[in-house]
């Protein structure tokens, strides 16, 4: 598979990938640790991490409009890469959290103490993570404000990650909506001379 390939199925992957992790955390009643807790976050890990072509692909899509389009589009993409990597870390904790846990009051008091550090909330559990939502939304309103994409796929993006925010039992319903709205999106990222000669059809494609 080639580099391109693998970023364009990125667009199918990254969502299915947090669907498996959403559905995986609805059966697992114990919430770690386990099999299912740690099958589930490693989900959740490369779900996260195949957002980073996701994003990358996006903001090709909008440079390539010229003007201070370029610059709007690599700044939101800044954003939503700063996310991810909040977002990995988080998961990275779950797993480390788990193994060396022996059951679930232990994972319990080992995240108070990590959680309890300074600055590790905010950096990792309730603000900056949020960085990769609005980066990804905000490219997708940037992409469907200048016609590149339908108007109701970031209005999908938006109702997703209300979802998962009132509740993660809705994340299996918030990764399909991911999915609707950027499956397609794959194909339409420029490559090389290729892509500039179907960059004519990329509204058309987008709906």
């Amino acid at each position: 598979m080639t580099t391109t390939t693998w970023g364009r199925s990125a667009f199918i992957a990254g969502p299915g990938c947090m669907a498996a992790y959403g559905l995986i955390r609805l059966v697992d009643t114990e919430r770690g640790p386990g099999l299912a807790w740690s099958v589930g976050h490693l989900f959740l890990l490369a779900g996260v991490l195949l957002f980073v072509p996701v994003l990358l692909g996006l903001r090709r899509l909008a440079v390539r409009q010229g003007g201070t389009q370029r610059a709007v589009g690599t700044g939101l993409t800044a954003l939503g890469l700063v996310g991810v990597a909040a977002v990995a870390v988080q998961a990275g904790i779950d797993l480390l959290v788990a193994y060396v846990s022996a059951d679930h009051e232990a994972m319990r008091e080992l995240f108070a103490r990590i959680q309890g550090v300074p600055g590790v909330m905010p950096a990792v559990y309730t603000v900056v993570p949020v960085l990769f939502y609005v980066g990804l939304l905000l490219l997708l309103g940037q992409l469907a404000a200048l016609r590149v994409i339908s108007a109701w796929r970031p209005l999908a993006v938006v109702v997703g990650t209300v979802a998962m925010t009132a509740t993660l039992d809705l994340l299996p319903v918030a990764a399909l909506l991911f999915l609707l709205a950027l499956a397609p999106l794959g194909r339409l990222v420029p490559t090389g001379q290729a892509g500039a000669v179907r960059s004519a059809g990329w509204g058309t494609a987008g709906g």
